[in-house]
């Protein structure tokens, strides 16, 4: 791989956007099985405050978590103490209380059923247990004013008892499974998620910035998250993660840095080891990156926030499956990334893709809102074609 021709175009590209003000900043890596092949950070971690993003720069990951999590219950998978076909009310006795939503009636309250099969881990992972995200879905917000059910990102409790969209294992839906998830994981190992990924995961890993709450440390390296206006602009917002919270949320709750994350994507490139570590088994790995759905498809996000969230589909046009933690291309995409690649994203515009096949994979991390944003996410998509394009 030619690497001085992708530093100087990737380079260049992130220049020209920094300069330009389309994104704040951007900390980001492409790594093969053995070493980071580029790394380079532009821009400034709070816009107009002269501190400048750099690769150790922490940046709230939200659903970059998920593939943690994942590792997480596989981890548990692997010691028999966690099934992913059996339901999971066996470890999550709150899940009897989850119902689906039929609609709702004058009075404004909801009308619900039972659901026709009991959800399994698996579903929870592969989000295809009914459960969806406020974010994408205008009915969940109706039924959270309802029943007084507050929103995800305050990680209370109450917040998983949003309903069911449909019945356990009969549609794609992009929701708050893998929070569930985590919660499983606390039962099965008697530890706070946040603890047993530190232990057995992030540490062996060496991520040291990767985290629930923010440190000290990690807090003098901390990015703002930035709001785009209607008319373009960008401006940085108060906005965190709760750092006391009932629940690590499994399916978001990270803060960590694009170094960081490079070691991960390192670790799944070769399928679970990374250095004297066997994170996961090589077998486990590659059900991470196989399809868990069947003949579902992943499907477009519709927008129920526009603060939030701008409507979103990676590579429109293309067939898309899931896996145990990613998006799964079933065709080539127009970057250049194979069939076979697996990506996914955080809310706040952060995004990683994983090409087994030519054994590379690459991290981008900005802080904006709205998630697929108009400048940010085609800035990531072209990101991506430079590293190809160098590879060839």
């Amino acid at each position: 791989m030619a690497n001085k021709q992708m530093k100087d175009k990737v380079d260049a590209l992130f220049g020209e956007a920094t300069r330009r003000g389309d994104i704040p900043g951007v900390a980001a890596l492409v790594t093969d099985r053995q070493q980071n092949l580029y790394a380079g950070a532009f821009g400034e971690r709070v816009l107009g405050s002269g501190k400048a993003m750099a690769l150790d720069t922490v940046c709230w990951i939200a659903s970059m978590t998920k593939p943690l999590t994942t590792v997480a219950v596989l981890q548990l998978v692997e010691r028999g103490v966690i099934d992913l076909d059996v339901p999971a009310i066996r470890w999550l006795p709150q899940l009897a209380e989850a119902q689906v939503l039929e609609g709702f009636r004058a009075d404004g309250q909801p009308r619900t059923r039972a659901p026709k099969r009991a959800i399994s881990l698996r579903q929870l992972l592969t989000h295809t247990s009914g459960f969806g995200y406020e974010f994408w879905s205008a009915d969940t917000q109706r039924f959270q004013a309802a029943r007084k059910l507050p929103s995800i990102t305050t990680c209370a409790n109450d917040a998983l008892m949003a309903p069911l969209l449909f019945d356990p294992g009969t549609r794609w839906e992009y929701g708050t499974g893998v929070d569930w998830a985590g919660k499983a994981v606390e039962a099965a190992s008697g530890q706070r998620l946040g603890t047993y990924l530190r232990e057995h995961v992030l540490a062996p890993l060496g991520m040291n910035d990767t985290s629930f709450k923010i440190g000290p440390q990690a807090r003098l390296r901390l990015a703002r998250l930035h709001q785009r206006a209607e008319d373009g602009s960008l401006a940085p917002i108060d906005l965190e993660m709760p750092q006391d919270p009932q629940f690590e949320m499994g399916g978001g709750g990270l803060y960590g840095s694009a170094e960081d994350y490079a070691i991960f994507v390192r670790m799944i490139l070769n399928r679970g080891r990374h250095g004297e570590h066997q994170i996961l088994k090589p077998e486990c790995v590659d059900l991470m990156g196989s399809n868990q759905i069947g003949d579902l498809r992943v499907t477009a996000l519709r927008t129920a926030m526009p603060s939030l969230t701008n409507d979103a589909e990676f590579f429109p046009g293309t067939r898309k499956t899931w896996g145990l933690g990613f998006q799964i291309n079933m065709e080539p995409a127009f970057t250049g990334q194979p069939a076979g690649s697996m990506m996914w994203a955080g809310l706040a515009n952060t995004y990683f893709w994983i090409d087994p096949a030519n054994g590379i994979g690459g991290v981008y991390l900005t802080q904006i809102f709205p998630f697929a944003d108009s400048k940010s996410l085609p800035l990531f998509y072209e990101f991506e074609k430079q590293v190809y394009d160098a590879s060839t």
